[in-house]
């Protein structure tokens, strides 16, 4: 049985079901699974919300795939304003990704920075080819409009989440369904 939700008052209704999820995210696989048919991609998940998501999704591909990770943090003026001056990389990956499709897997694409920066640093590993995987989308939101998005699992609106990997101070991550946070 999932957990319940606390009762703090701050968790909001749900947005997304567990069982919406998986039916989604069993479409992205499929949809990767097809796409790489014949190739073998490498899955890099950018820490810490997105690793549920990429779980989950890497059970859902029916092809042979690796998986790595990435820690990124923003700095600067913007840090704790949901926005930052510049990126940094706090894990880097282990796999070497010259010639190698390259699928990241983001929790939710906003501005979009944070994934160009992102992508402009791998591609000068020289990969055979780059696309992201994103579980939440605002495109409404973006700064950056050169961005590798080809695979979206949910467009949402401007709200705050908790849920599916997604989190405040590291708490609610392991709710299985994705709520409105209200805190």
């Amino acid at each position: 049985m999932p957990p319940p939700p606390p009762p703090d008052g701050k968790i909001g209704e749900v947005y997304l079901t567990a069982d919406e999820i998986a039916a989604r995210v069993a479409q992205l696989g499929a949809q990767i699974g097809e796409d790489y048919a014949g190739r073998e991609p490498i899955l890099i998940g950018c820490l810490k919300s997105s690793f549920i998501f990429l779980a989950d999704l890497s059970r859902a591909i029916p092809i042979v795939h690796r998986v790595d990770f990435v820690e990124l943090a923003g700095y600067g003026p913007g840090r704790g304003t949901g926005g930052s001056s510049a990126i940094r990389l706090l894990k880097d990956l282990d796999l070497d990704i010259v010639d190698q499709d390259i699928v990241l897997v983001e929790d939710v694409v906003d501005t979009g920075l944070t994934l160009h920066t992102l992508t402009r640093t791998l591609s000068l590993r020289n990969p055979r080819s780059i696309a992201a995987v994103t579980l939440l989308d605002r495109p409404y939101r973006r700064l950056v409009e050169e961005l590798p998005v080809r695979y979206v699992g949910f467009t949402v609106p401007d709200e705050f989440f908790v849920g599916y990997g997604f989190d405040v101070e590291e708490r609610y991550r392991n709710l299985p369904d994705l709520h409105v946070y209200r805190g």
